[in-house]
């Protein structure tokens, strides 16, 4: 397995923001900044339209970035030159939310996993190109029969599959994981985390897996970053974010999460954010969260707090902390 001290990818100060009108624009990522190490799963977490995917897609360059850059092994992924950019592609795949729209339906399953091999010239004839498809199919659990089957002969879960074997076919280093268990049966979402880590350990793959199921993301993320209306409001270990979370906003997703035992969950006290979240449009000053924290102070509302380390790799942006 890969040292995981060894970064492969820097974000500083991410920023993407897209155009509504003339006046108005919507700050998706605003200013957002993280490392993953080689062989690392980083989770990115936090509830609906908070702009994870929009994240996601920007590292990977499907998005431009309005500012601030994406290093992947020292070099900005937003201004490589055409050969390095394809180089890029390669080593960076992404997994769609929707196994439904990402397949395109008039393509057999081994020409959509097949399509990427065919851009980048990894086979030097059909007999070899077939063979691969037949491994990729077999490596994420279908039959070499699949691969003369269309999308809509498919269930969820095994176009979910076909996803993961197409974003492998050229063998990357990084693959962003958005949402990939979201829209799939519950029955089959452990299946397919624990097919990503399985394929993370044999392959030496780094994972940004992104999801608002906090449970699944404790389970496969080694580190986890919680993000808030375009920015990340908290950084730190799986096992000490979910034990010792420090923003409000944390704390108030990890109290969402079920406890499978009646007599604990019982006693749990469950936190309930007052208000909604604010638009992207036109969002508070200050701390983003200020206008449904029970915490918040003057200060909360005429300045950002920035992220600083707590100790041991624990960053937490809150100015009940930053002292």
């Amino acid at each position: 397995m890969a040292k995981l001290h060894e970064e492969l990818i820097q974000v500083n100060n991410l920023k993407k923001y897209f155009r509504i009108s003339r006046k108005s624009v919507l700050k998706a990522v605003d200013d957002v900044s993280f490392s993953i190490k080689k062989g690392e799963t980083l989770g990115l977490v936090g509830e609906s339209g908070c702009g994870k995917s929009t994240c996601g897609r920007t590292v990977v360059g499907l998005y431009d970035a309005t500012g601030g850059s994406v290093l992947y092994e020292g070099k900005d992924v937003h201004r490589l030159k055409k050969d390095e950019k394809l180089q890029f592609k390669k080593n960076a795949q992404y997994i769609f939310q929707d196994p439904y729209a990402s397949l395109d339906p008039r393509m057999t399953i081994g020409d959509i996993i097949g399509e990427g091999m065919d851009v980048h010239q990894m086979h030097s004839n059909e007999k070899e190109r077939t063979a691969r498809i037949h491994e990729l199919l077999e490596l994420v659990g279908l039959n070499p029969e699949h691969a003369v089957r269309y999308p809509h002969e498919l269930s969820g879960g095994q176009r979910q599959r076909v996803g993961i074997a197409r974003a492998l076919a050229v063998e990357p280093e990084f693959i962003v994981c958005d949402e990939p268990i979201s829209a799939l049966d519950v029955s089959i979402q452990a299946q397919i985390v624990n097919l990503l880590i399985e394929l993370q350990e044999n392959l030496d793959l780094t994972y940004l897996f992104i999801s608002h199921d906090l449970s699944m993301v404790k389970h496969i993320s080694n580190r986890v970053a919680v993000m808030y209306l375009g920015v990340i409001v908290e950084l730190a270990s799986s096992e000490e974010l979910y034990k010792n979370a420090l923003h409000p906003y944390t704390k108030a997703l990890m109290s969402a999460i079920p406890v499978p035992d009646p007599d604990v969950e019982s006693s749990r006290e469950r936190i309930i954010l007052p208000g909604d979240v604010p638009s992207p449009i036109n969002p508070p000053p200050g701390c983003k969260f200020q206008g449904r924290c029970k915490y918040a102070m003057p200060i909360c509302k005429e300045k950002t707090p920035e992220l600083v380390d707590q100790g041991d790799g624990h960053f937490v942006a809150c100015y009940l902390h930053n002292k």
